[in-house]
């Protein structure tokens, strides 16, 4: 059994931002895991972790059956931190008392640093005032026993307490968040100065661990892996090569619907570069006749997945099957989903390319990526030695441009987007904008206006472009292009694309709107 890395237990109470305690103290070169509270003992057991940290929560300690943090944390004498929902727990737990709050605190705040403590060390002295991000509707009105203050703020008397022999802290506040000064930094002083981790676990450690574990997993078993083409399931497919060789088949479903170029550039990087048996499967007429003319798009999106799979399953058959498959599955797709009122829903996307295929083919699934974040796929991935190019690039939706063409699909439609869609992200890169910008992509609208080009009428398509920034997709912004920019790119899709005479810009956020169109 492969040794588990030096692990920071992540309690979650169902915070909005829990995500976030993971990324911090991972960035800080510390493993951490999200467990829900209601299986928070059971892990503990399991990962035997050197430090815990209790997040936020809706709840209230005063709400009948508030959800706790499992004993055993508070007797084990390893670290503890409890941010928010997290230091109320702990107060209550501890043998102090909390309250809901007639002054509630919700947005930024200033704290003033009242006392030294290992936690603030070279960080916060005592005497300075610093921001923070306030978000809570309880209040502490009297510490444990053997708790003292270190900071309060003008609505949070005990806005940090803590216990220093026991290497226990509450914060009132979300060190989590970027609204607060410092905080990546103090969730950092946590792991190293107060836990005393050293913070080596890095992608080389994790590739290490990876693929020991898929050696073991997967012994002299056959596995097929489901290429889409995007960064995910590629990674995923260069880790189980390395661990297993030959013993991978990778099963790459063309279906017509990939930007301009791509599936060349996916089939001669496996096959070419990285010498991986790969099944390259032109299905292009399979996808496409069934998808020409529907206008709904949910009946899109199932079209493609049943597609997908009804191919995948035929083509793995004619290898004579696996044993397992292997998917790119992420973190976040694996973390609980927690109601402090209820039990845990898992949160598995449903559009999964091939979900429902274990079953119907008797397979043990491998997910070699199931415990990073999307940038840490990215750092997997130039570890693993993809190129930049591949590594870098954006997100794209399985259904691919079937979803940036509302309206009836019609090759022609797809030729047209997949040229407007090519030149808007040279014009991207050329500026030097691409990687600051979370994804970016032409949509061709079901809308046709009247054009005047070379002293003749035209009537054609509209094409909308779409350009955002993110952090996680959860929430977008539209990217603020200057005119310049637009006007030149609007000028090119339009003198080089036949169909297109008119280009709009979409400046809808993310909410009220989505990401995609479709």
């Amino acid at each position: 059994m492969t040794a588990l890395p030096d692990t920071v237990l992540i309690v979650d109470f169902g915070s909005q931002v829990t995500q976030l305690i993971a990324r911090r103290v991972r960035e800080a070169g510390v493993y951490s895991e999200i467990v829900p509270f209601q299986s928070a003992e059971e892990s503990f057991r399991k990962l035997k972790p050197k430090a815990v940290i209790l997040s936020g929560s809706p709840a209230s300690t005063g709400d009948i059956d508030s959800p706790k943090a499992p004993q055993v944390i508070f007797d084990s004498g390893l670290p503890v931190l409890g941010i928010c929902y997290g230091q109320m727990t702990m107060c209550v737990q501890m043998g102090g008392k909390a309250e809901p709050s007639d002054h509630r605190e919700y947005g930024r705040a200033f704290l003033n640093i009242e006392k030294d403590c290992a936690l603030f060390k070279d960080l916060w002295p005592a005497g300075t005032r610093h921001q923070v991000w306030m978000s809570h509707g309880d209040r502490v009105i009297q510490m444990p026993p053997g708790f003292e203050i270190f900071a309060k703020s003008p609505g949070a008397p005990y806005a940090v307490f803590g216990n220093e022999e026991r290497r226990m802290y509450g914060l009132m506040f979300h060190p989590e968040v970027v609204h607060t000064t410092d905080g990546a930094q103090l969730i950092a002083n946590f792991v190293h100065k107060v836990a005393g981790l050293k913070g080596d676990w890095t992608m080389a450690a994790f590739r290490d661990k990876a693929i020991a574990e898929i050696r073991e997993k997967v012994g002299d078993g056959k596995v097929i892996c489901g290429l889409s083409g995007g960064v995910d399931s590629s990674v995923a497919a260069v880790l189980i090569h390395e661990a297993i060789g030959d013993q991978l088949t990778c099963i790459f479903v063309d279906h017509g619907l990939l930007r301009l170029n791509e599936a060349e550039e996916v089939v001669s990087m496996f096959r070419d570069h990285y010498n991986i048996p790969l099944v390259h499967v032109q299905a292009e007429d399979t996808f496409v006749d069934a998808l020409e003319g529907e206008m709904d798009p949910e009946v899109k999106r199932k079209t493609i997945g049943r597609l997908f799979i009804e191919t995948f399953e035929a083509e793995a058959k004619k290898l004579g099957g696996a044993d397992f498959l292997a998917q790119g599955t992420l973190y976040p797709d694996v973390i609980e989903s927690v109601s402090f009122t209820g039990g845990p829903s898992v949160t598995i996307k449903s559009h999964h390319n091939v979900g429902g295929l274990p079953e119907r083919m008797n397979m043990q699934l491998v997910e070699p990526l199931r415990e990073l974040f999307k940038d840490e796929v990215r750092i997997l991935g130039k570890e693993l030695g993809l190129p930049e190019s591949f590594v870098g690039r954006q997100p794209f939706p399985g259904p691919g441009l079937a979803i940036r063409c509302p309206g009836g699909i019609t090759r022609d439609k797809l030729r047209v987007l997949r040229e407007a869609d090519a030149i808007y992200l040279d014009e991207i890169r050329k500026a030097g904008l691409y990687d600051a910008i979370w994804q970016a992509f032409a949509v061709l609208l079901p809308v046709q206006t009247v054009g005047v080009m070379g002293d003749g009428r035209t009537y054609e398509f509209v094409c909308a472009l779409r350009a955002v920034t993110s952090v996680d997709g959860m929430t977008a912004d539209f990217y603020h292009f200057d005119m310049e920019f637009l006007g030149n790119a609007a000028t090119r899709i339009i003198n080089e694309v036949k169909g297109i005479n008119r280009v709009v810009y979409d400046v809808t956020s993310k909410p009220p709107g989505t990401i995609e169109w479709e």
